[in-house]
């Protein structure tokens, strides 16, 4: 879920062909899970091979990608190492809110109520290890690079961006302008028509970008100050001061005020050592030995990956590894984009 930056910062909105020749640090565990959450039937059931393993994960990372190359975007997904300690608690909470949903989930299957289901089945999506591996063998295929970082992936995608090897950092959270990416996308892996959880009405979910430099100036703060108000409503590693929101962060970090300072007026503890919490953020766990290599598609590992072992169709994805295969040939000759492949 990440920091609820909403209320200070301007998003600005955009379309898929204005990132067209740009590389994307790609959050990978943010993008599959949403996938995971997102592709299923209309009783909540995700995607299934014949053999009953979910391959939502597989369809989203396959057809979405495929879809940003056709557009010339050139995606780099950086995968989540070792989390930090602190983020234990909220890996717990989570856990515990997924059985709940799949309980919740089970009263409503046994009513037949296929929209509660649906909503509450896409609460409960878990992204296991084998989904991981799967994901980056798929990836691999497509002759896309990943990153493996040994902390965030966040963190990683915003080191990336910050040095110039990337120019966006991709990922629903905020988190990443905490961890200094110069440019955030929003919504670009999920673009495209989304029905309202609960409604029948569906919206447009468009591109986002967010620009931090333009933030912190707007809002008259440095990042450092981004992250203190991060720390006063909540992180990932910690929960925040009761009754403080982004607003009243802001105008406390104006005046001056750490989260000591708040929590000293409003007479409340800090269950984390506040250092400790602004050491994740401003001296992340991210390393700089890392490789961008783009390389051409290999057709036979990808049908392999999608048909063979998950039972794909064929057709379909035989015209998208053709999509695939004509964009890099065509791209092996245009000049501004020699780096391709």
């Amino acid at each position: 879920m990440g920091v609820n930056l909403t209320e200070l910062i301007e998003k600005e909105k955009i379309n898929i062909q204005q990132l067209n020749a740009r590389t994307i640090a790609v959050d990978a565990f943010n993008s599959l899970y949403q996938f995971l959450s997102t592709i299923r039937q209309y009783d909540g059931t995700p995607l299934m091979n014949t053999q009953g393993q979910v391959t939502s994960h597989l369809s989203g990372l396959f057809y979405r990608t495929t879809k940003l190359i056709e557009n010339e975007i050139k995606p780099v997904y950086v995968f989540d190492g070792k989390p930090p300690e602190l983020k234990h608690n909220t890996i717990n909470e989570r856990i515990q809110a997924k059985k709940q949903a799949l309980e919740k989930y089970e009263k409503a299957k046994a009513k037949q109520d296929f929209a509660e289901m649906k909503k509450y089945a896409q609460a409960t999506s878990r992204l296991t290890s084998e989904m991981i591996s799967e994901s980056k063998e798929l990836l691999k295929a497509m002759g896309l690079p990943i990153i493996q970082a040994p902390g965030e992936g966040e963190a990683q995608a915003a080191l990336m961006t910050i040095e110039g090897k990337c120019w966006a950092s991709a990922s629903q959270d905020f988190d990443s302008l905490l961890f200094g990416s110069p440019k955030l996308i929003r919504n670009m892996t999920i673009s495209g028509r989304r029905k309202l959880p609960g409604k029948q009405i569906y919206i447009l979910v468009e591109p986002e970008l967010i620009k931090l430099n333009y933030n912190l100036k707007k809002m008259s703060i440095t990042r450092e100050q981004l992250v203190e108000i991060g720390l006063m409503i909540g992180t990932d590693f910690n929960k925040g001061i009761k009754g403080i929101g982004p607003k009243k962060a802001l105008e406390a970090v104006k005046q001056g005020k750490t989260i000591e300072k708040v929590a000293k007026e409003m007479n409340t503890t800090i269950e984390v050592e506040p250092q400790q919490l602004r050491n994740i953020f401003l001296k992340p766990n991210v390393t700089t030995n890392y490789k961008i290599e783009f390389k051409k598609p290999n057709p036979e590992k990808i049908t392999e990956i999608l048909v063979e072992k998950n039972d794909f169709s064929k057709q379909r994805i035989q015209n998208s590894i053709n999509k695939l295969i004509k964009f890099s040939e065509t791209k092996n000759t245009q000049s501004k984009l020699d780096n391709w492949f």
